[in-house]
């Protein structure tokens, strides 16, 4: 039971304070400061602003990375935020200092992977993730993976968390801070961190940072108002806490993301009005589109998104065809009543800590957007710092995996002595020439191994990088 705006309200233990309101039925969380325009959930994962709420008298909450409790105040928050709130941040009485071996920004495939691989070599492992369990985009994924056994085939998403959380929890070389914020990377190679009650001052040997990926938005009238969602926020809401998102959706985007939530979504009795396709053709896996069709969901191929309509909440939406060069044909539009509306559009990386640390960055569209320049061995050009999972450029849960081993065992490799650092190297080489060899082999991953050739330079290049654009910060 907790306070909302002076109502008492009952939630699910285990559910964040965002879901727990939405599944009551409130849809606007906020509202922004020059219009007044409402603002409802759209990832759900901590990395836009739409779910801020006062908690406990504190502003600016994330309050999709809030789990419920009894006695927590919760309000909706108006505009900007009072000066005089803003001190209550300053809280934060105890300072803690960490000196890990390895700090793993993170906790997905990529962090928890590395986790798990760092500590059965015996370093001394911090792992930092902002929600309140472990798992990452694994949590909302309820179909089973493909591939062979190791790499967890015929598995859900969200049973691989539950097996890595498992052997996590069991380990002492390895400390979770979960509800954690890492919020900068500082000379002297030092990470700040921040929860409810601890200031973290974290100096470690060598850092993970596997902080995965932010959906993508549109351009387009009316694109703020609450029911406009993230495929994977609608996933958050829907697969990982049991909550319908609505009622009627149409989903934005046929890649495989875009006809996979269809299917979810289906299943969890929402009806699917149509999936909207720009291009000329599906974007996604034959079958992830057979199984929609079956439902006799129609896709609209050469069609966007022209606006939608509602209040407070979305109400209508209207596509339209577009021409050869993407503009909108006049006549064309179709109206759809509609309480959802999904965009899958793509995600883009969240690299923003390699940025912020110096790191030499490069745009490659294959990849998302910008993603820091690596070795094979994922090191970046901040020495020490490494980068793997959906931040090293847009993959899927089973290269994340492989990634978090690969930068893990380098690591290992440089950190540890004798037999221990001769076995890493070993197993190195070896996850190297399967992830590249092998698996990204595959015509299915053809653009996403053509972006990491892109992002991939020889270890002397990665010096003369360091040399022309030297870093302020380094660890170790």
């Amino acid at each position: 039971m907790f306070d909302f705006e002076g109502v008492p309200v009952e939630a699910y233990e285990g559910e964040s304070v965002a879901v727990a309101l939405y599944a009551l039925g409130v849809d606007v969380f906020s509202w922004s400061h020059k219009l007044k325009r409402p603002r409802g959930p759209f990832c759900m994962i901590g990395k836009c602003s739409n779910c801020f709420m006062s908690i406990n008298g504190l502003p600016n909450v994330k309050s999709c990375r809030i789990p419920v409790k009894d006695g927590l105040k919760v309000e909706r928050q108006r505009g900007w935020v009072a000066p005089e709130a803003i001190h209550l941040m300053d809280k934060h009485s105890e300072i803690v200092e960490l000196n890990p071996d390895l700090l793993i920004i993170g906790g997905g495939p990529a962090g928890l992977e590395a986790a798990l691989t760092a500590s059965n070599y015996g370093l001394n492992v911090v792992l930092v993730d902002e929600h309140f369990k472990l798992g990452g985009q694994l949590l909302k994924q309820t179909h089973k993976f493909f591939g062979n056994v190791e790499l967890f085939g015929g598995m859900r998403g969200f049973q691989i968390a539950e097996e890595y959380s498992r052997k996590i929890s069991e380990l002492r070389n390895v400390q979770v801070l979960t509800n954690t914020v890492v919020y900068g990377v500082f000379r002297g190679g030092v990470v700040g961190a921040i929860n409810e009650s601890k200031h973290y001052i974290i100096k470690p040997r060598a850092v993970i940072a596997a902080t995965g990926a932010q959906e993508r938005y549109l351009d387009f009238q009316n694109n703020d108002l609450p029911g406009v969602i993230g495929a994977g926020g609608a996933q958050t809401i829907m697969n990982e806490f049991g909550v319908k998102p609505g009622e009627k959706s149409i989903v934005i985007g046929s890649g495989n993301v875009g006809l996979i939530i269809s299917y979810q979504l289906l299943q969890s009795g929402v009806e699917v009005k149509g999936v909207v396709e720009i291009l000329s053709e599906i974007g996604g896996w034959f079958v992830h589109a057979a199984k929609i069709r079956r439902y006799g969901v129609p896709v609209f191929t050469r069609h966007a998104l022209k606006y939608v309509e509602g209040n407070p909440r979305v109400q209508k939406a209207v596509v339209a065809a577009v021409d050869d060069k993407l503009n909108f044909v006049p006549g064309s539009e179709k109206e759809f009543d509609v309480d959802l509306v999904l965009l899958a559009v793509g995600l883009e990386p969240d690299a923003r800590l390699h940025a912020q640390a110096g790191a030499v960055m490069k745009y490659i569209p294959e990849l998302g957007g910008l993603v820091p320049i690596r070795t094979r061995d994922l090191e970046t050009t901040v020495v020490n710092m490494y980068v793997a999972g959906d931040s090293s450029g847009i993959e899927e849960a089973t290269t994340a995996i492989l990634e978090g081993k690969i930068a893990a065992l380098s690591i290992v490799s440089k950190l540890c002595d004798g037999s221990r650092a001769e076995n890493a190297s070993s197993t190195l080489e070896k996850t190297l020439r399967f992830l590249w060899d092998e698996y990204r082999s595959s015509p299915l991953l053809t653009r996403a191994r053509r972006g990491k050739e892109q992002a991939t330079v020889p270890r002397e290049e990665l010096e003369d990088f360091r040399k022309k654009f030297p870093s302020p910060i380094s660890f170790g």
